[in-house]
């Protein structure tokens, strides 16, 4: 079942969003100061495209950095990109095929907010 989740996922929604997140990677990493955001918008990117089967956890090593960086992270770009997980996700729920690919994309919405400090694993 998660094989057929993550097809449709991709098909859908997810290359786009990867895509998306592939995009604000490249620009971070090419702002030096910002490259800690970049590594993260390629985890997420990874995580967008190949969401079912894999969850967050935190990670036990992040401190006060993972905090600030988190703090920065949502007043320049999380806010935004959890908004779009939240009006993809209600856009999708409109069919019912759609439910599954919107619960993911409610899913997202943790990682989008706040990606410091956290770990994509495989799911249990």
């Amino acid at each position: 079942m998660r094989l057929v989740l993550n097809v449709v996922w991709l098909v859908l929604c997810g290359f786009w969003m990867a895509v998306g997140y592939l995009v604000a990677g490249i620009v971070c990493c090419i702002l030096i100061v910002t490259i800690p955001f970049g590594i993260a918008s390629f985890r997420i990117a990874n995580y967008a495209l190949w969401p079912f089967g894999r969850t967050l956890v935190d990670r036990r090593d992040a401190g006060a950095a993972s905090v600030l960086g988190n703090v920065i992270w949502i007043v320049f770009a999380g806010w935004w990109l959890a908004l779009g997980h939240i009006l993809t996700g209600i856009a999708l729920c409109v069919t019912i095929i759609g439910i599954p690919l919107a619960l993911g994309n409610f899913k997202m919405v943790p990682v989008s907010l706040l990606p410091l400090g956290r770990e994509i694993v495989p799911a249990p």
